[in-house]
């Protein structure tokens, strides 16, 4: 995983089901919701991404894969969609 925080603007690469497109993480939120400024390895939060023009199949309970440099440095699962 990562060894260093990273903070909004970060533009991993996200990986559904066989589908990699890369992401700009916009939002983060920690514990309880309330607003994070950056995200430290082994923290858990939530993120708000945008996945740009690419369309990508995907519904509520995705897991997904945050990958950087060909290694996952992270997993989720998508709660929300937002068109």
């Amino acid at each position: 995983g990562r060894h260093t925080p990273f903070f909004a603007g970060y533009k991993p690469q996200f990986y559904f089901r066989t589908t990699d497109v890369t992401g700009q993480v916009h939002e983060l939120f920690g514990d309880g919701g309330a607003k994070a400024e950056m995200c430290m390895p082994g923290d858990n939060v939530t993120m708000e991404i945008d996945l740009g023009e690419k369309s990508v199949a995907m519904e509520t309970g995705l897991r997904f894969a945050v990958r950087e440099g060909g290694r996952t440095i992270g997993s989720g699962t998508v709660t929300e969609i937002i068109e």
